[in-house]
C-alpha cells in the first residue's frame, strides 16, 4: 500500500524533502481491530509539530513513521472479537492518540472501540475533519469544563479546528459564547452561534465581556496567563497547548484561580455523539482545503501558519 513516512524530524520549510510517499506492507490485523480502506485523513496542528520533533514525537518510537490519527474510510475486514462492525462500511476514527496510529495511509488497522459509523448524510472529508478537534473541543466543555446552560465561555482562537467546534458544541449546550479572532472570521464566527466576536488584540473589549464561566485557551503562553484576569472566580480556564500548559496553570494557581491542561483521549461513543450532531446539522465542519495524500508537505505549511479556518483534510483514491 501506499503510505506517507517521515524519514526525519525536520522543520516546516523542509518536510517537502523528509515526507513521501512510499510502498509499505499493508497494517496486519489483530483480535479487537478493523481493517479500513482510507478516504480521507485530517490534518492537525498536532501533526506536523510531531514531525518537526515535537508534539507527541516522545511517543513515537523509532523513525519511519506514518502520521496522521484521525480518518475516514471503509471497512475492509474485521478481526476476532469484533462486533458491531461489517465489511463494507463506511466509519471514522480517531485511534491510538499519542502512540504512532498511521492514518496517512491508504490502509489502517483500527481498535474497533474508537470508531464510529458514518452516517449517510455526512461526507467522509467533512467526518475526517471532525474526530480530533471534535473531541478535543468535547472534552474541553464537557469533561474537563463541566459546562452549564446559560454560563459564560470564552473561546479563543475560535475559527481555528478545535475552535469553531468548541464555539458550536457551547452554544448547543445554551452557553452564552464569546470567541476571539482575526476581524475577517468574526461573521463567521457570528454564523456558528457565537454571541459576541472579538478581534484577539482587543484587550479593552475582551474585559467588557468578563468574567467569564470558562475560557477555552486554543492559543496558550501570554495570551493564556492574560486570559486568566477574564476568569471567573470560580471558573475554569482550561488550556490546549501543550508547550506552555505548565507557565498558564502555575500563573492561575499564583492567582487562586483554576486552570487545567488537557490531552484529548480517542473514544468511539463520544464520536458517535459529534457525528449525529453533524448529522442533523446542529454541527458544522469547516473544511479550509483539501489537498492530495502526496501533498502533505503543503498541509502542513498551510496549518504552520496559524490562521486556518477550520479543518485541513488529505483525500485519497485508493
Amino acid at each position: 500500500m501506499k503510505a506517507i513516512r517521515l524519514d526525519q524530524f525536520s522543520e516546516v520549510d523542509t518536510f517537502a524533502t523528509h515526507l513521501a510517499v512510499q510502498e509499505v506492507p499493508e497494517p496486519a490485523l489483530e483480535a479487537g481491530e478493523v481493517l479500513i480502506r482510507t478516504l480521507a485523513a485530517g490534518v492537525n496542528p498536532i501533526d506536523y509539530k510531531t514531525c518537526s520533533g515535537g508534539g507527541a514525537s516522545a511517543f513515537i518510537g523509532d523513525l519511519p513513521f506514518i502520521p496522521g490519527w484521525e480518518f475516514a474510510g471503509e471497512v475492509i475486514a474485521c478481526g476476532s472479537d469484533v462486533a458491531g462492525f461489517d465489511s463494507g462500511d463506511a466509519v471514522v476514527g480517531f485511534i491510538r492518540f499519542p502512540e504512532r496510529a498511521g492514518c496517512y495511509a491508504e490502509r489502517i488497522a483500527a481498535p474497533a472501540d474508537q470508531i464510529a459509523r458514518l452516517p449517510k448524510g455526512v461526507a467522509p472529508i467533512t467526518a475526517a475533519g471532525a474526530a480530533l478537534a471534535g473531541l478535543t473541543a468535547w472534552q474541553a466543555l464537557f469533561d474537563k469544563g463541566n459546562l452549564q446552560a446559560q454560563q459564560r465561555v470564552l473561546v479563543m482562537a475560535a475559527a481555528g479546528g478545535v475552535g469553531h467546534l468548541a464555539v458550536q458544541l457551547a452554544k448547543w449546550k445554551g452557553a452564552h459564547v464569546v470567541g476571539t479572532a482575526s476581524p475577517a472570521n468574526h461573521d463567521h464566527l457570528l454564523t456558528l452561534g457565537c454571541d459576541q466576536a472579538i478581534d484577539y488584540r482587543d484587550e479593552s473589549a475582551l474585559e467588557a465581556q468578563a468574567p467569564f464561566d470558562l475560557i477555552i485557551d486554543g492559543v496558550g503562553g501570554g495570551t493564556g496567563i492574560k486570559a486568566i484576569a477574564l476568569l471567573a472566580a470560580t471558573g475554569t480556564l482550561i488550556t490546549l497547548p501543550s508547550v506552555t500548559k505548565d507557565q498558564v496553570i502555575a500563573a492561575a494557581e499564583k492567582e487562586g484561580k483554576k486552570a487545567l491542561p488537557i490531552r484529548v483521549e480517542p473514544n468511539g461513543q463520544q464520536l458517535a455523539e459529534l457525528l449525529a450532531r453533524i448529522e442533523q446539522q446542529e454541527l458544522t465542519v469547516t473544511v479550509a482545503e483539501t489537498y492530495p495524500l502526496a501533498e502533505v508537505a503543503r498541509a502542513f505549511t498551510q496549518i504552520a501558519t496559524g490562521h486556518t479556518r477550520g479543518k485541513v483534510v488529505l483525500t485519497l483514491d485508493n
